[in-house]
């Protein structure tokens, strides 16, 4: 019997809704800013039987929804084969081992068996990113880690919570292991709690729809999703197209490393390959296989956002496994950098290849980094250590409608930074400014968004910084004939003295003292289009705005702005300079 569309959407939204409260309720409940202002954190319903995606927040990660696909079905191997606890109602696993499907180590990932009358339903999974779990460096974005033991305390499937109680032992370890200690609870608490609120409201959409019709929908529904990519793959043009991606370093050699992409359409499928790019590095910027698979998978909800999120989804998507490369790293290789900036540079190279079919649909390469900034010390006023973990926005690309949005979040994701007052109300720090960075967005008929520049200062204590950021050798790659966006810039003024990192935005362990300061600008989006097709009217009103300097408004534009009391856009001289060109 097939479902009627009215029921069979009902529950699709039930199933967003129960995973949309989880959301909620885990940012509402926890400690640190990074989640409970930030929403550095994502929620998902995945299948008994494999792990397969079922549902995910709308207001989670994207980034998470193929690690935690990858991760579930992890587990579940893992019990099968008599290496992890077989689960009972109430437990709830802990872990972060990123070989198993996860990120960096910063990403803690729970996950609840839901029986419903005495049967394995479901897995109900959430994922937080937590201020510290130990290593090196206060934060774990240890810029120069050569061995993930560098990076913090790394967990296998374990069950932190035992038929409802936490087992008291492992949360010893844990704390054992990690930075201000006394302060996780309150995220261990959330992390838990988000989860009995998803456990109550499948109970209730259960309970009204029954088990064997909510079950139909979620194959219908997967089935579906994927017929609707293969439909939206078919009607791409047929070809091969090739794209190429740089990370600035990998934090240890201080070279780029290079992601070399080609996809394929074959028939209703797209095939990625990402042969020959460069081999396994030194430093944290290797990329575990199930954050390189979800990069693919969430850059691909870019391009095609109408296709529900579910397992189907996927399943078009053939991602060739990059064996030999930094996009498959195995332990003992550092990761701390995989999941904020890795991942952003494979959706890069995705959207620099699918550009080219698919002009109207893809856009220019966004800012691309998370601005991952973790400064830890001691709070001399307050008489306790602090954890403090900064990301930040930065430029979308231009695309076919239009400019890019100005201090958007991240590629891989939908955080927003934590709010400047809560941060210098948890933190020793005082921010002297948090602006666009003007300037920075790239070129083009349709230019990029502009970036973030903030600048903070320790105020008293002392404290040691650590950056894992990208772009900042490379700017996001314009599209079109659209130029580059600016790149990221990080400048550390001590005992009034700049300090640029050797890696540009790569460094750990520099030591603040009160009245030093970070100041960090972020890249704007890529350009879009010629630049000399852009409205000379539009030019003015960036310039107009202190977007752009006259001098930037001539050169990449060839618009020529008058001086004088109110800006105005000289025709005659703006005809001549873009002919010339």
């Amino acid at each position: 019997m097939s479902l009627d569309p009215i029921t069979l959407s009902v529950i699709q939204a039930g199933l967003q809704q129960a995973c949309d409260e989880m959301d909620l309720s885990f940012s509402r409940a926890a400690f640190s800013p990074v989640i409970a202002e930030a929403n550095d954190r994502s929620d998902g319903i995945y299948a008994a039987a494999d792990g397969a995606l079922i549902a995910q927040g709308a207001g989670g990660l994207p980034v998470f929804v193929g690690t935690m696909q990858y991760s579930t079905a992890e587990l579940i191997r893992l019990i099968d084969e008599g290496e992890a606890a077989p689960p009972e109602p109430g437990d709830i696993y802990i872990v972060n081992d990123p070989y198993l499907g996860g990120t960096h180590l910063m990403d803690v990932r729970f996950v609840r068996p839901y029986y419903r009358h005495g049967r394995l339903w479901c897995w109900l999974s959430n994922t937080g990113h937590w201020p510290d779990t130990g290593g090196a460096v206060p934060g774990g974005f240890s810029a120069s880690a050569t061995a993930v033991e560098q990076e913090g305390l790394r967990l296998p499937p374990v069950k932190l919570f035992k038929q409802g109680e936490m087992d008291r032992e492992i949360y010893a370890i844990i704390c054992s292991n990690i930075r201000v200690a006394d302060q996780r609870i309150g995220d261990v608490k959330a992390q838990a709690a988000a989860l009995e609120v998803g456990a109550d409201r499948l109970d209730l959409l259960l309970d009204r729809y029954g088990d064997d019709t909510v079950e139909q929908a979620i194959a219908e529904l997967r089935g579906r999703a994927a017929t609707q990519m293969r439909q939206l793959i078919s009607n791409m043009p047929a070809g091969s197209w090739q794209s190429v991606a740089y990370v600035d370093s990998d934090g240890v050699v201080d070279e780029p490393l290079e992601i070399r992409l080609r996809v394929t359409r074959r028939d209703d499928r797209l095939i990625f390959d990402f042969g020959g790019s460069s081999p396994p590095c030194r430093g944290p910027m290797n990329s575990v296989l199930a954050t390189t698979l979800s990069s693919v998978y969430l850059a691909m909800r870019h391009i095609f956002p109408e296709v529900p999120i579910s397992a189907g989804a996927f399943e078009p998507l053939e991602v060739i496994r990059p064996e030999g490369t930094f996009l498959d790293a195995h332990y003992p290789r550092p990761v701390s950098g995989c999941a904020a900036e890795v991942s952003q540079r494979i959706a890069e190279a995705v959207f620099a290849a699918l550009v080219q079919p698919l002009p109207d649909r893809v856009t220019a390469a966004p800012a691309g980094t998370s601005g991952n900034f973790a400064l830890g010390g001691h709070n001399a006023e307050r008489g306790r250590d602090f954890v403090m973990y900064q990301l930040s926005g930065g430029g979308y690309g231009g695309n076919a409608d239009g400019d890019g949005l100005s201090n958007g979040c991240s590629t891989i994701g939908i955080s927003k930074a934590p709010p400047v007052e809560i941060m210098e109300q948890a933190f020793p720090v005082l921010y002297h400014h948090y602006a666009l960075h003007e300037g920075s967005a790239g070129a083009g008929r349709n230019r990029g968004g502009f970036g973030l520049d903030y600048e903070l200062e320790l105020r008293n204590g002392e404290a040691r910084a650590s950056f894992v950021m990208d772009h900042g050798r490379f700017g996001p790659q314009g599209a079109l004939g659209g130029a580059d966006g600016d790149v990221n810039k990080v400048v550390v003024i001590r005992n009034s003295e700049p300090y640029v990192p050797l890696h540009l935005s790569k460094e750990q362990d520099i030591a603040l003292a009160p009245g030093d300061r970070v100041w960090v600008r972020t890249p704007g989006g890529g350009g879009y289009g010629d630049p000399f097709e852009r409205p000379p009217e539009a030019v003015l009103e960036d310039v107009r705005l202190g977007r752009y300097s006259a001098a930037q408004a001539r050169e990449l534009y060839g618009v020529v702005i008058s001086e004088g009391e109110v800006p105005a856009i000289d025709e005659d001289a703006t005809r001549a300079e873009r002919n010339r060109a």
